[in-house]
Order: structure tokens, then sequence, then C-alpha cells
């Protein structure tokens, strides 16, 4: 029995184990108050900026069962490539948000459970070490500036947090299968202890995937997109007073795929661990400490020859870090915090390069260093009757440090070196806001922001090939700065009617971009800037036991790229649409029924700076039933993707492509008791 599957079993194990003990807590007096298991409560000024919350019922009754699935909810939220993550490389999987996107790294902030899950070394967010049952709210800001978020929040910040017993069964389980043969099995066991609980999970996927190369331009060595990936995490939350929780989490995941050709195997993996302490009295606080040990390998194959051509063997990186923000009592009109956040990361890449023709080694590269981030913040929220008003500074020590790239012959003599220069820095950033509620329906708010981005270690060393491209690193690269405003309005008639809109202008001074110098030659430069303009609406309707909930982004992004070596000036970003959308129509006729329809739309991109190589628009339906098995717990799931089996072009490099998830039926038990 290999390893991913000893450790799945071991997981179903536990899970079926763990409510045993909940007979127990069962048996406490039904005063014996359970801890939340959350962070602290939303401050005022949450009304005054673009939110948009994703509940539960939303996150499990995706057709793909992922978290990116889920995510797509929002218009304007957007991955590098359109593949989801059983289908593209791991360092393609940045998000962003209103159409900032452009390279590979997250411009979005994502966190869970307070946490930052970015991976240190490249940036990217591990999404298939997420396992959406596990999640009971998922809160995405739209802009915003960094604020209280720490640094990173450039675009956004996407909050994903986990669910507790008041929300999760003791039990729950699910097994599916696809019409490619693909499996998916998870679970997930609650214990209520005394006054607070424990959660442990797993999940695996595995299979064979689909074939990402259109037929006319399959080779011999062209093989399906396999995937076999496992996540498991352990999470207890117990209170140390009657006011004061501690919350502690321990995850491991590992992720396998193969992509396009035979032998183009990579490989991702992580351990993280976080403690936080959570006091909800009258000096209310919140302190997080947590530390990630993450690694990834890559194999390059050669698209002529089909031989390796690199090996990106290992790139072992550390992330390490922690938050205390005080919420002083400053009078009932005033929600005052005060805090401190510290992100370091550390990574080190070690490859070895081929002759893609008779397989000799030429070269032996490795690539690292460290930067860091001490951020201090202050922000106040003030309520004046129908008025909030908020204000918030911050005060960011930036840092890169021993920045290198080293690439030696076979006889060990080095035939390249770029050493970065040490650098530090003080940066501050602010943000503002108001909201008016003009009435019991009608709220108007306006908001302004700025925020900053510090380079990825891999934006900074790490030279990589999209065959037939060349990227080159960048260790001279800037902080990114984020500059934007806000205005928009919330109105809920009644309680089956809520419409928002939100229209804003953001701007990224010093954006990180892959320019292209010379023909298959890129080089990762800073853009004087990219400006975005764009509108974002959502409804939800809600009549008797349907519901319609819908979202809609348009944004204009433009590249201000004068004295760059090629001419950016007024061209829109790479792997930037105009429109993007996504609407479910539900039916849920009684407790446990469950029928939806999801469709969703992306306009054409840009593969590349330039503008020559276009991703066609791509137009999907979705479906997702659920049907309970009378009264024993069990229920009958059916999901459909892309029922319409569009054509989704995922990545076009000069007309060599890859397509996104085919016409994919998927049947599922689902067990929850």
């Amino acid at each position: 029995m290999n390893a991913t599957l000893r450790l799945s079993v071991c997981t179903l194990a536990l899970s079926i184990g763990v409510p045993l003990a909940a007979e127990d807590a069962a048996d406490k007096p039904a005063d014996d108050i359970i801890v939340t298991g959350r962070g602290l409560d939303d401050t005022p000024s949450s009304a005054i900026y673009s939110v948009v919350t994703l509940e539960r019922e939303t996150i499990v009754s995706s057709a793909s069962g992922r978290i990116e699935d889920v995510l797509l909810n929002v218009a304007g939220f957007q991955q590098f490539r359109r593949s989801d993550s059983r289908s593209s490389n791991p360092s393609a999987q940045g998000v962003t948000l209103r159409a900032l996107g452009g390279n590979a790294t997250s411009r979005a902030l994502v966190l869970l459970d307070g946490v930052p899950i970015a991976d240190p070394f490249f940036g990217y967010i591990p999404l298939s070490a997420i396992a959406p049952e596990s999640l009971g709210q998922i809160r995405v800001t739209r802009g915003g500036g960094s604020g209280p978020f720490g640094a990173g929040a450039l675009a956004g910040t996407i909050e994903l947090e986990s669910a507790g017993p008041a929300t999760l069964q003791p039990l729950l389980a699910n097994a599916a299968v696809n019409d490619r043969g693909e499996t998916e099995v998870s679970s997930l066991a609650t214990a209520k202890l005394g006054r607070g609980f424990v959660t442990i999970g797993g999940r695996w996927d595995r299979g064979d995937g689909f074939n990402t190369t259109p037929a006319a331009q399959l080779t011999p060595a062209s093989v399906n997109a396999r995937f076999d990936s496992w996540n498991t995490s352990l999470r207890a939350v117990a209170p140390l007073t009657d006011t004061i929780e501690v919350q502690g989490r321990i995850g491991v995941f590992r992720d396998n795929r193969t992509l396009r050709f035979a032998g183009a195997d990579s490989s991702s993996e992580g351990q993280d661990a976080s403690i936080r302490v959570i006091g909800r009295g009258a000096w209310a606080f919140d302190a997080l400490a947590y530390v990630q040990s993450r690694d990834f390998s890559n194999i390059v194959i050669n698209a002529n020859t089909f031989n390796r051509a690199l090996d990106q063997r290992r790139t072992p990186s550390t992330g390490l870090g922690g938050k205390i923000e005080l919420r002083p009592p400053v009078g009932d009109a005033h929600t005052l915090r005060v805090g401190v956040d510290y992100r370091r990361a550390s990574g080190e890449l070690q490859e070895e390069a081929y002759n893609a023709v008779t397989g000799a080694l030429t070269q032996r590269r490795r690539a690292g260093g460290m930067t860091g981030n001490l951020g201090l913040f202050i922000e106040d929220d003030w309520q004046i009757g129908a008025l909030t008003l908020t204000g918030g500074l911050r005060a960011d020590h930036v840092e890169v440090q021993g920045a290198f790239y080293r690439a030696r012959n076979p006889a060990g003599v080095v035939v390249e070196e770029i050493l970065g220069e040490d650098r530090s820095q003080w940066v501050a950033t602010w943000r503002a806001g108001a909201a008016y509620q003009a009435s019991d329906a009608l709220r108007l708010r306006v908001a302004a922001y700025t925020g900053i981005r510090l380079p990825t270690i891999n934006e900074l060393t790490r030279p990589f090939v999209v065959f037939p491209v060349t990227t080159e690193a960048n260790a001279d690269l800037a902080n990114e700065r984020l500059e934007g405003f806000e205005a928009g309005f919330d109105w809920q008639p009644s309680e089956a009617v809520q419409l928002s809109l939100t229209a804003f202008d953001n701007r990224v001074k010093n954006a990180i971009a892959n320019v292209t110098q010379r023909l298959n030659v890129r080089r990762r430069e800073n853009l004087p800037a990219i400006e975005a303009r764009g509108i974002e609406a959502g409804l939800g309707l809600t009549l008797a036991t349907f519901s319609l909930n819908a979202s809609l982004a348009y944004t204009d992004a433009q590249i201000e790229g004068a004295g760059q070596s090629l001419e950016l000036d007024g061209k829109r970003p790479p792997q930037v649409p105009r429109w993007s959308g996504s609407a479910t129509l539900a039916w849920q006729p009684a407790a446990g029924w469950r029928f939806a329809a999801t469709l969703r739309h992306v306009a054409a991109q840009f593969e590349d700076d330039l503008g020559r190589d276009v991703l066609d628009p791509a137009t999907t339906l979705d479906a997702f039933i659920e049907v309970p098995l009378g009264q024993s717990g069990f229920a009958l799931v059916l999901r459909g993707e892309n029922l319409t089996d569009t054509a989704i072009i995922t990545r076009n490099a000069g007309g060599s492509i890859d397509l996104g998830v085919p016409r994919t039926g998927w049947l599922g038990v689902r067990y929850g008791f």
C-alpha cells in the first residue's frame, strides 16, 4: 500500500473513531457554551469596501468540488491561467482580483483562519491543499489596500474560514467517480470536547485526467493531465477563559501532476502549523504565529525531442510569521485596531539542465534568497449615526537579502552568476472611506487606499521555460505599489432582493510583468504601471424555494509601458479579460435537496504582453444535484462540469495550445450524520 493510500485509510479510520468521543460531549449540560473557532468579529469598516461572502451551501456544491471553482462565483476572481488545480502547473496558481493579473504570482492575499497560505518561494496558492468541505465561509474583499491584513493584499483579500461544530455534523464523508474513472474521497470528523472541539479531515483526489493538447497537435509523447493529490489536517479549539480561546491547526499535503508530455512530472508538498489566541473581552485581541515548510519539483520535457530538458528537482522553502492585533475599548462610537505583523520567506531552487538531444548534463543551477516584511498598523472606525468613517495607516519595513542565481557547468565552473543587492526600506500606506446608511434598504460607500507587494524569491531569482519561451529572472525588481479608489452602493429593499454595484479605479505602479525582449525570450520587469478601471455588480434573489445569485465584472485594464524595450502603452495586460460573470440558479424543494445550474463567461484574454496570442472567450454550464436517500444520512450527488463541452483555451504560445476541462460527469455519495 503506497504512502498516499495509507494516509487516506488512516484519516478515514480516525474520522470514524473521533465521533465516538462526541457522545460523551453530548452528555454535557445544555448551557455548556461551545467556543466559535472564528476570528474577531467584523469591524464597521467592512461595510465600506466591496465585500462578497460565500456561505457554506455554495462552497460544498460546486460542480468540480474544488475551491477555485467556488471562488469563480465572485466575478473578477482569476487565476494566472484558466486551468484548475488538476491540470495546471502548481507554480502557475497565482490568484488575483480586479484584472490586476499578468504573471503567476498572487496579487490577492489569501488567508486560512488568518494565516497567509501563499507558497514562500513562488507566491502561488496551493489550491489542492484546501478541502472545500472543511470551510464554513469565504469572504472576498476586492481592493481595499493592505490595512490590517498585511502587505500583499494588493488586489484584495480572500479570507477562508474553517467550519466549526455549529455548522458541521459529527461525521461527513464523500466518495465520487467521474466518467473518466477519476476518483475523489474525503472525510471530516468533528467532536465537541467540553467547551471546545476538534476536527480532523482528509481528502484524496486521483485520476488519469484528460488530454490538454488539441487532437491536431497530439504527438507520440502526449499524455493526459494525470493528478494524484492528498491533504489532511487537524484543528483543535479550546477555551482558556470565558472570553479567550486558543486555536491550533496542523496541515499536510502533497500533489503530483503530469502535464502535456510523458515524464513532465511535477510535485508540490507542504507541512503547515499555526496557533492563534483570540480574546473577546473589553480588550479584544488576536495573536497568531505560524510556520510553513514547502517543496516543489518539476521536470521540463522538450517539445521537439520529447527528452528531459530541465529537472527542477527541489525547491525547499520556509515561511514563518505572526500577527498581534489589539482592539482597546475607546467608546461605543469607535472601533480601534492597533497591531504588528511579520512574515519571512526563504528558499533555494536546485535544478539541472540537460541537452535535449543527447541527454547530457549541461548545467547545475541554484537560486534563492530571503524576503521579509515587518508591518505596524493602526485603524479606527467611527460611527456617527447613519455615517461610518474609517481611516488607517500602515508602515512596513521590507527587505530582500541574499538573492542569487548561479549556474555551473558539469566541471563545476561558474558560467553565469547574478547577485542581487541586499536592500531594505520603510514604506507607508493608508486607506480611508465612508459608508452612509441612507435608508433601511440603501447604503452608499466610498473608499480610497494604497498598498504594496514585495517581489517573490521566484520573481527575483528563478528563470523558467514554457516551451518555446524562456523567461529570465530579475534580481533588481522593485516593490509593487497600489493606488486606488472606489464608490458604490448596496441595496436590499427586502429579504428577497440584494443588489450591489461598485465602480473602481486601481493603479499598480512598478507592476511586475513578463516583458518580451526578443523572439522567445522574456524578462521579468517593473512596468511603470497597470491601471484597471471597472464596474462590479452582484445580485441575489430569493423566491420561495428558488434562488439566483449572480456576479458580473467589467474591467478596462491598460499597461503604461513607456520606456520598456518594446512599446506597451495602452495594451491590455496578459491574462486579463474585459468581462467575466457567473450566475447560479438553484432550487431547494426540501431540506437536504438541491438542484443548481451555474452559467459562467470569461471574455477573450491575451497570452503575452504584446497581445499576439489570444485565448478565445469561453462560456460554460455546470450543474449540481443532491438528493437525500431517505433518513439514512446518505445522499446521492450528481455533478456536471462544462456540460456544453466548450473548448476552454488555457494557453496559446504561438499556436501551441492547451485546453481546460472538457464535459465531465460525476456520480457520488455523501454521508452526514
